[in-house]
């Protein structure tokens, strides 16, 4: 790799903003906010809207979408088409 094109690759923090969770990873996302981590040390603070921890899939929510009755809609609104 060329030196000095490449963004700086460092630890980060990212916050999950509706359950407050943080987890420590690395990242090249830049902000100014700053957050002390347990060990003691400060790093750049980026919070995000929705992590594994508060989206649905992830957290077993998740509803499932109704799809009985659906063709018979099409076919009632539409009528069967001929094959």
């Amino acid at each position: 790799m060329k030196p000095g094109i490449h963004p700086d690759y460092r630890p980060v923090v990212f916050r999950d903003a509706s359950t407050g969770k943080e987890f420590l990873t690395r990242s090249t996302a830049d902000s100014e906010l700053t957050v002390e981590w347990s060990d003691g040390r400060t790093y750049p603070l980026i919070v995000v809207d929705v992590t594994s921890d508060s989206h649905p899939f992830w957290t077993g929510s998740a509803r499932l979408v109704d799809r009985t009755g659906r063709v018979e809609r099409f076919r009632r609104r539409y009528g069967e088409r001929g094959r």
